[in-house]
């Protein structure tokens, strides 16, 4: 059986459970992932891991 693993689902899910726990994270999590998001698409680079 093969396991594989993307690194988007998983910091999703990293980010909604640290938004349930400690909700003032909300404006940090949405602005660090729009940096990163805007960073892999200006580099040309993928989120997933192979």
């Amino acid at each position: 059986m093969n396991l594989t693993f993307s690194l988007t689902p998983l910091l999703a899910l990293v980010a909604g459970l640290l938004i349930l726990v400690v909700p003032r994270l909300l404006s940090y999590i949405v602005a660090l992932y729009l940096i990163v998001i805007g960073l892999v698409g200006l580099l040309g680079g993928s989120l997933g891991i192979r």
